[in-house]
């Protein structure tokens, strides 16, 4: 025997099938967009000069171990090490130059074989015209390697839609407590 619905659910359904009917357009999951619609403009290839004080010894350290695997301290790379960074980004080598940004982010010891760094951090700015601007690297750096190449994924600010690379080249090294100042050349392209 075949029940029928009261007649209010006919109701609702209709209200609900009309309304989907009008409104559904507005709640798109995806659309295509212009650039010029978001305000965007020509692109621009920008080259960016500082340097990365990772300070990991003393009273005032900007690096500091958070977590390590149970082999890290018999390992050869340090494998498994986590190391959460505020370093200063500077205008010249000397700790005391000028504050240009701030390194944030976390660098881990991600190989077996290698001293090889998986970075991910924000360059955040805090100078000039890229003041609150910020960008985000993700990859690899092979630390004892003349010079490193790891890419540039995004930012924010005036750095929207960023992508390209930055090259790191150790300009000093303290073997002993392993504080280094790194020279970093960023090219990156954005709006």
């Amino acid at each position: 025997m075949a029940q029928t619905l009261p007649q209010h659910k006919y109701t609702i359904l209709t209200i609900l099938l009309f309304s989907f009917l009008l409104h559904g357009e507005s709640h798109k999951f995806s659309r295509k967009l212009s650039p010029k619609s978001l305000g965007l403009k020509k692109q621009k290839l920008s080259h960016l000069h500082f340097y990365f004080q990772d300070i990991v010894g003393g009273d005032h350290p900007t690096a500091l171990r958070v977590a390590q695997s149970s082999i890290t301290n018999t390992s050869s790379t340090l494998f498994g090490l986590a190391v959460m960074i505020d370093d200063a980004l500077t205008v010249g080598p000397e700790r005391t130059s000028k504050i240009v940004g701030r390194a944030q982010g976390i660098y881990a010891s991600a190989d077996l074989n290698q001293a090889a760094l998986m970075m991910v951090m924000n360059y955040v700015f805090l100078e000039g015209k890229y003041n609150g601007s910020t960008l985000s690297i993700l990859g690899r750096n092979q630390v004892f390697l003349p010079v490193r190449e790891m890419p540039i994924v995004g930012g924010s600010g005036l750095f929207r839609f960023a992508r390209g690379y930055a090259l790191a080249k150790t300009h000093f090294l303290n073997m002993s407590n392993g504080d280094a100042t790194v020279e970093y050349n960023v090219y990156v392209q954005h709006y």
